[in-house]
């Protein structure tokens, strides 16, 4: 059975200012701004609200009633900002946390309590952590979004209510604790019906013919007959494994087995649905309210524990427990599916397929960056630096095929940089040439091999290419080419590629 809590902040914006503001907790203050040409009070702080000072009232009338009132300008987009960041640190208490509308929290709950010796404990410790960062929240619990959402902010005998028993819970609430429209509340009030108990006497045909279909819905949704969507604040991902601790994490070797557990249970999930990590995501909740986080990548799909393990090894020096981890998110951020040649357990082959490369590349990658280790694909185009492609993995294939029938340089330049040739005559390979100052004499030539542009390019500049491949007096080899036709007054030279 589901189990909701929701966290209603009474008075959300004005703490905010107190805790930046300390000595604001001792004055009556409100947030202000300007609507229809009147400065209008937007949020009251507790001491405020006490004189009688409250959201809608002028803030002239708001001074006339109350000389010594502070008055701060609101801040925009202040309520949902805040509630983000509230709900990103609740996500170490449940991976399901959801904003409702500019002072509350959604939490679904479902099978998290028990980690923390029941909802009691687990509630408890929620609204004491906040309150203690100075936030005035009230909690509840129930089998409904609805019905949590009512005790939190009209509930006054208990704040968790049992499965199953939300009806009696909710019978002495206001009508406004079905999350009505104020007109809505208005004449209902005005009728008499006061408490939900009296709504719930009439039958549903008489309330859907004086109030419409939006009660009928709220009623359902509260009593559980209607589901409510919950759209978290971040997506669940298929596969992930949360570890909270009893007692703060504070040294390496906690957190390395800490993740160990995880990525055990982690990979025997990939596992069984054929499929293996090509991303994880360790996210580190402490307790003084940071989050850190740390990933790694992997060249090809895989849910061998122990590989991924001494991948995350790397990375467990540069995470900072500081007062210590309470709770532990591993996430599968990116997976794939594993590929059959997987299954022969980590040994055999020796190329392109075999799991040793690909985990050595792995390794290569996470300690030294992901810059450091390329894979590229024949790509076809005309151009030398155009002939290829970046590989996004291992397993990636291409149609085309390397090129075997004309010699190519080990390195080619990222582009042709231009050099000095003195040539005799017409597709005669170039006597010598001056690059970056100096002069190299040629010995051996063979070519020209010429390359033209890609025809289905319109708008490609260039002339066509003859290439050479030249070795000066010292035995190094070159790859040259003259772009256009000799003689021409565009004509000009550039070196590619060096041989070895």
């Amino acid at each position: 059975m589901p189990r909701f809590m929701y966290i209603w902040f009474r008075h959300l914006k004005t703490d905010w200012f107190s805790r930046r503001r300390p000595e604001l907790r001792m004055l009556p203050f409100v947030l202000s701004s300007l609507q229809q040409g009147r400065v209008v009070i937007v949020a009251a702080n507790s001491l405020a609200q006490a004189q009688g000072i409250d959201v809608g009232m002028a803030v002239a009338d708001a001074r006339a009633v109350l000389p010594c009132l502070e008055v701060i300008d609101d801040l925009p987009e202040l309520a949902s900002r805040l509630l983000k960041t509230l709900g990103e640190w609740c996500i170490r208490y449940t991976p399901v946390t959801a904003i409702d509308g500019e002072d509350g929290l959604l939490l679904d709950i479902s099978g998290c309590p028990h980690l923390w010796q029941g909802e009691g404990a687990y509630l408890k410790h929620i609204v004491t952590r906040l309150r203690d960062n100075g936030y005035d929240a009230r909690a509840a619990i129930a089998d409904t979004i609805g019905a949590a959402w009512a005790i939190a902010r009209y509930g006054r005998v208990k704040p968790i209510i049992e499965p199953g028993e939300q009806l009696d819970a909710i019978r002495s609430l206001p009508p406004a604790a079905l999350r009505l429209d104020p007109v809505v509340v208005a004449r209902l009030n005005r009728l008499g019906l006061v408490r939900i108990g009296d709504i719930l006497s009439l039958t549903r045909q008489a309330l859907r013919r004086r109030f419409g279909t939006e009660l009928l819905l709220r009623i359902s949704q509260i009593l559980g007959a209607e589901k409510e969507m919950i759209v978290p604040i971040e997506p669940l991902l298929p596969f992930s494994e949360r570890l909270p601790c009893l007692e703060s994490i504070c040294t390496a070797s906690g957190i390395g087995i800490a993740l160990q557990r995880m990525l055990e249970a982690l990979c025997a999930k990939l596992q069984q649905d054929g499929k293996g990590l090509r991303k994880a995501v360790l996210t580190c909740y402490r307790v003084d309210g940071q989050v850190i986080r740390t990933e790694i990548g992997t060249s090809r799909a895989s849910h061998h524990a122990i590989h991924l393990f001494k991948l995350f090894e790397l990375r467990i020096p540069l995470i900072d427990p500081g007062p210590g981890i309470e709770l532990f998110v591993l996430d599968a951020a990116a997976t794939d599916e594993v590929s059959s040649l997987q299954q022969t357990l980590w040994a055999g082959d020796t190329d392109l397929e075999s799991p040793a490369l690909g985990e050595l590349l792995d390794r290569l990658i996470n300690k030294l960056g992901s810059d450091v280790v390329h894979r590229y694909l024949p790509d076809e185009r005309h151009w030398p630096e155009r002939s290829f492609k970046a590989a996004a993995s291992l397993e990636e294939k291409t149609a085309a095929a390397w090129p075997c029938d004309r010699p190519r340089p080990v390195l080619l330049l990222s582009s042709p940089e231009p050099i000095e040739v003195s040539a005799p005559i017409p597709d005669y390979p170039p006597m010598l040439f001056r690059y970056r100052g100096r002069l190299h004499t040629i010995k051996k030539a063979d070519g020209p091999e010429r390359i033209e542009r890609e025809w289905w390019l319109e708008k490609e500049e260039g002339q066509h290419r003859d290439y050479y491949s030249l070795e000066d007096a010292a035995g190094a080899r070159y790859w040259v080419f003259r772009s256009g036709h000799y003689g021409m007054e565009n004509t000009r030279w550039f070196i590619h590629g060096f041989f070895a």
